[in-house]
């Protein structure tokens, strides 16, 4: 369901804007097939509950020398940019207006690959953390919900090209996820910019 398509995301608490058509497909398809050949994809594990978990979907974290990441308990040192992967900030950047130090890649290869619910609140993002989504590949849903809420508030399709960016006191107020599917999509590729602070 296309609820956000063409008109602005106006939720409260939350500063997004969605730009479902940010790239052109010729641009999304080169940029699309030359990430997914050239990344080293990892696939590292989380330990929870006593056991060992891999990550449901594959991951890269590319950034300045000094943009190391912590999350899910996990330490990202970041991988220099390449050059496709620097011109692509470039552009990020001047969309949003604002620099961005570090980038994660995640690469969902199938409907079973996904991202649980969580918040993109990490001490290092500061307060109130400018996320920018470039989504490249099949279509996924991606869902929001209040923070405290066991229901889903708020969906979108993201799709090949699409821009997505979350804001001001988003992270602070709302969880994002997507959620595996038994609906056959092709892979999708997840580029997420934002500025850490060293």
């Amino acid at each position: 369901m296309d609820l956000f398509d063409d008109i602005p995301l106006d939720l409260p608490d939350a500063q997004l804007r969605f730009e479902p058509h940010w790239l052109s497909v010729e641009e999304a398809d080169d940029w699309f097939a030359r990430l997914v050949a050239e990344t080293p994809w990892e696939q590292p594990s989380v330990h929870l509950h006593g056991r060992d978990y891999p990550v449901p979907r594959l991951l890269a974290w590319y950034g300045d020398a000094e943009a190391s990441y912590r999350y899910s308990g996990l330490v990202h040192r970041p991988l220099p940019w390449t050059p496709l992967l620097a011109e692509i900030r470039a552009r990020v950047q001047e969309a949003v207006g604002q620099p961005l130090n570090g980038a994660l890649l995640n690469y969902y290869r199938d409907g079973q690959d996904s991202m649980g619910w969580h918040s993109d609140d990490e001490a290092e993002l500061g307060r109130d953390p400018l996320i920018a989504s470039l989504n490249l590949g099949g279509t996924r849903r991606f869902d929001l919900r209040r923070k405290g809420s066991g229901r889903i508030g708020h969906s979108l399709q993201l799709g090949h090209g699409a821009l997505l960016v979350m804001s001001g006191p988003t992270q602070h107020h709302w969880q994002h996820q997507v959620a595996k599917t038994r609906t056959p999509c092709d892979p999708r590729l997840n580029l997420t910019f934002r500025w850490i602070r060293s």
